[in-house]
């Protein structure tokens, strides 16, 4: 544990915002009385001390908050029933899996090991779904044997499936995914709803597939899929998804199938810069939902299950990269470059996606920036820039530099490049912190290296 600090004001980038997921900073972010910055009651310089960095650091407050804040607007705006889903591919580990479990949330993965780490970590079975476009036999009869929901993605998932599920026994439960044709601005590598994609059956297979599966005795399709993309501002195209999916459900209904559940995906954004501008979660879910109960009412359809699949908007704000400074290059009237001693390995958003962050001094959140610096990692890559252009009080060797916002896709797209081992997890909250991921050792990286014997004869 920590010390709690006790004389704490608030910090001002989390003034005026409506919902955890327009914040650029966690809820608890404060200041303490030397203006240093703490979350959850503990000082992140503390933190780094004890734990070492990079240290990627999660507040249980926010978290809690933001699944509240879903909750809580779904019964809020939509008449019927409804199910939020924690997308854990942002970010996958025991700590979430029983976090989202505990708020009433299910759970979708895409992988067996993600499956893996949410059984163990207590989420049930039946509130899980499966998604992948080439879904191994391991990985559907692991879902299948825990009675989980797969989402079917092609006609592979269906070949295999009606190989699968033993003769007699129960029928696999499935959510059919389709592509809707909807685009939306965000980037190439995260839309997903457009045709031109990888994922889902394409809208005219549609019909051919639901006749297909009506009557198979191994199959029970409950639900609908669609998503159309990820980190999204703009409203006006999950309108579309909605009478796009309702027609969809209208005519699986039409052809026998029971289906329950309509998943309308995820894709809302969040702050990672003061420009970002996204919907807070109530007015994403307002629009949801009364998108999806108008477009079922004009075709006189009882209202489904509605499920949507947060995944950034729940965890990224919770999340934050606690870095030592190291070195530091100046060139007169070019740049100056102000390493750190993480980077790409821990996160590789920034050279994948050309992504932006927020980033202050821990111990001087308040200082006046006297110089722009590119923040840079420390691996052998000229494109490991953590943040381009970004002012800063003068560094020394030792500063402690908080990243904002990195609780999505900074562990969970994590790498050993270099040889490099991932940075360890905490979570705080009321002054304590609690490991929830080990740091890899050097010798974990060895572990499953095998040397054959001839090469040991010539060393």
């Amino acid at each position: 544990m920590t010390q709690t600090i006790t004389s704490q004001r608030p910090f001002e980038a989390n003034r005026d915002l409506q919902s955890p997921n327009r914040n650029l900073t966690p809820l608890t972010t404060c200041l303490d009385d030397k203006d240093q910055l703490s979350v959850g009651g503990c000082g992140l310089s503390d933190l780094a001390q004890r734990y070492g960095t990079p240290l990627y650091v999660l507040d249980e407050t926010t978290l809690r908050a933001t699944c509240r804040a879903y909750r809580e607007a779904l019964k809020r705006h939509y008449p019927g029933p409804s199910l939020p889903i924690y997308a854990s591919k942002a970010n996958s580990s025991l700590l979430m899996s029983s976090l989202v479990a505990s708020e009433d949330f299910g759970l979708d993965a895409v992988s067996a090991c993600e499956l893996m780490t949410a059984l163990q970590g207590g989420m049930p079975g039946e509130r899980m779904v499966l998604h992948g476009n080439n879904k191994s036999d391991d990985e559907l009869l692991l879902a299948y044997n825990n009675n989980v929901t797969i989402v079917v993605d092609n006609q592979h998932d269906l070949d295999r499936l009606a190989v699968l599920v033993p003769a007699g026994d129960s029928p696999a439960r499935l959510m059919l995914r389709f592509t809707p044709g909807i685009e939306c601005h965000t980037h190439e590598y995260i839309r997903t709803g457009h045709l031109d994609s990888k994922f889902g059956f394409d809208p005219d297979q549609l019909e051919p597939v639901l006749k297909s599966l009506a009557g198979q005795a191994w199959a029970r399709l409950t639900g609908l899929h669609a998503h159309i993309g990820s980190q999204i501002f703009e409203l006006e195209p999950h309108r579309d998804l909605a009478a796009v999916m309702a027609d969809a459900l209208k005519l699986a209904r039409s052809l026998g199938h029971p289906v329950q559940d309509l998943n309308v995906g995820g894709g809302l954004g969040i702050r990672y810069v003061e420009s970002d501008d996204p919907p807070s979660i109530d007015q994403w879910i307002e629009v949801v939902a009364q998108a999806v109960t108008t477009a079922c009412r004009e075709r006189a359809l009882e209202l489904p299950r509605l499920m949507c699949e947060p995944g950034r908007s729940l965890v990224a704000t919770a999340g934050l990269t606690l870095y030592s400074v190291g070195s530091r290059k100046t060139i007169p009237g070019v740049r100056t470059y102000v390493a750190v001693d993480g980077g790409m390995s821990d996160n590789p958003r920034p050279i994948t996606y050309q992504s932006l962050y927020t980033a202050l001094l821990a111990d001087r959140p308040l200082a006046e920036a006297d110089e722009t610096v590119n923040l840079v990692g420390k691996h052998c890559e000229s494109g490991d820039v953590l943040l381009k252009d970004l002012p800063l009080p003068t560094t020394t060797s030792g500063d402690v530099v908080v990243v904002f916002a990195t609780g999505a896709y900074n562990a969970s797209m994590s790498s050993n490049y270099n040889r490099i081992p991932r940075p360890g997890a905490v979570i705080v909250q009321d002054g304590q912190s609690e490991l929830v991921q080990k740091r890899e050792q050097p010798d974990d990286l060895l572990r499953h290296d095998v040397l054959p014997e001839r090469f040991r004869a010539v060393r």
